[in-house]
């Protein structure tokens, strides 16, 4: 039995790995020249349970509104013409109560912890290697008012199994001593994921990547996604750029590229696009550098220590499907991370980046499938790709098998 996954990012990934254990033919589809040259190239590289609080919130609202005219947002909204992006906002906004962001945080961390729980299997099964690091992250708030939400936030996060502990300032300097008593000034608290954890999602999807090909599965690179044939309720043939592919099964891992495509087959993803910025820094003195990655919450701005690298990445900003980027668009983020790391690396050595995560409005994927008995979902794991994938692909292969997941899937299968 032959498996297409479409997508050789970390989601299409883990998904041919998965399918790969259990016994199918895998072939992956990448439309650029190696896996994770999108998405996962240069994200957070948190794998955060601890970070699961969803982005429609009933604070989110107002975060939106001042960045229409203030450029120092988290969230950043940029209207335009998009018909796509004022339905999606539509259905963000009316998931912004406290009720539906309690049960979407829920939903999102249960699926973070047990993906979390398969990533170590498949790191120590497939021994890929990726700059991984145990020990938590740090979440810190610079205001005692932000503080107090953060806590807030946590509880809902606790009362599903968290293992977080609320630091003072001088706590905070005890878990990482980069944060020095000058730097703790700057810091009310911190939320400190004990279980936490980081890496690089880019050399991680290419090592098992690597792993799936030694285990016989065919990776297609330069190999776009055009449409595809059917006859009846089944896919028979995806058209490519490069002729016509078929398999008996297909699984949709396309990113922010998903809805286009899902859509000649009937089936409407909430997906829309929220661009991500980051640079990464080659550490000088890794004493000098953060030992624990985690999230200045007041400035949404991740930092991730890498082997010899410092990664740092902030805003969420609805602009459609550009990657482009320019020096202005690092000058927030730069002036935050020198203020917490003022000798982590070498800024002027930065290396840039801007990236498209697939968000749906409720912060959680979807999986299943539409009318067609042979074409699954795995597709819209948003900000929390990374932290999401193992645990996602082995629900596709699950569910692709008749098999019962492992978690609820409440609020994730398309349709239901």
């Amino acid at each position: 039995m032959k498996a297409l996954v479409l997508g050789g990012g970390v989601a299409g990934i883990t998904t041919a790995y998965e399918l790969l254990k259990d016994g199918w033919d895998v072939t992956v589809l990448e439309r650029l020249e190696q896996p994770a040259l999108f998405t996962s190239f240069a994200n957070a590289g948190l794998v955060a349970p601890g970070h699961a609080y969803t982005w429609s919130s009933p604070a989110a609202p107002k975060i939106l509104l001042k960045s229409l005219y203030r450029n120092d947002q988290a969230l950043r909204f940029r209207p335009s013409l998009d018909p796509a992006l004022w339905r999606w906002m539509w259905k963000f906004m009316t998931n912004c109560t406290a009720e539906k962001a309690k049960r979407n945080t829920m939903r999102k961390f249960l699926l973070c912890r047990y993906s979390q729980s398969l990533l170590i299997d498949v790191v120590a099964a497939a021994g890929v290697k990726y700059d991984g690091l145990d020990g938590g992250l740090l979440y810190l708030y610079r205001t005692p008012e932000t503080f107090e939400a953060g806590k807030v936030k946590a509880e809902i996060l606790q009362s599903a199994g968290a293992d977080i502990d609320v630091l003072s300032p001088a706590a905070v300097g005890e878990c990482d001593p980069v944060f020095t008593p000058a730097i703790r000034e700057q810091i009310a608290g911190a939320l400190f994921a004990k279980t936490d954890a980081s890496g690089d999602a880019r050399m991680f999807t290419q090592g098992l990547a690597d792993v799936c090909r030694s285990r016989g599965a065919t990776i297609k690179f330069s190999t776009e996604v055009t449409g595809f044939e059917t006859e009846g309720r089944r896919v028979t043939g995806v058209r490519t750029k490069e002729g016509l592919e078929s398999a008996d099964h297909v699984v949709l891992s396309l990113g922010v590229y998903s809805p286009q495509l899902a859509r000649q087959l009937g089936i409407d993803l909430p997906i829309y696009p929220v661009k991500g910025y980051s640079m990464t820094i080659p550490m000088d003195d890794p004493r000098d550098a953060p030992r624990l990655g985690g999230v200045d919450e007041d400035n949404l701005m991740a930092f991730c220590p890498m082997g010899s690298r410092v990664r740092l990445t902030a805003t969420a900003e609805f602009v459609g499907y550009s990657t482009t980027h320019k020096p202005s668009d690092f000058r927030h983020m730069t002036d935050v991370a020198k203020a917490l790391f003022p000798k982590a690396g070498d800024y002027a050595k930065a290396e840039y980046w801007a990236g498209l995560r697939p968000m749906t409005p409720e912060g959680s994927p979807v999986f299943g499938r539409g009318e067609f008995e042979n074409f699954w979902l795995n597709t819209g794991h948003g900000h929390m790709g990374w932290t999401m994938a193992c645990g996602a692909a082995r629900i596709c292969a699950d569910l692709i098998a008749d098999r019962q997941p492992a978690i609820d899937l409440d609020g994730m299968l398309y349709g239901k």
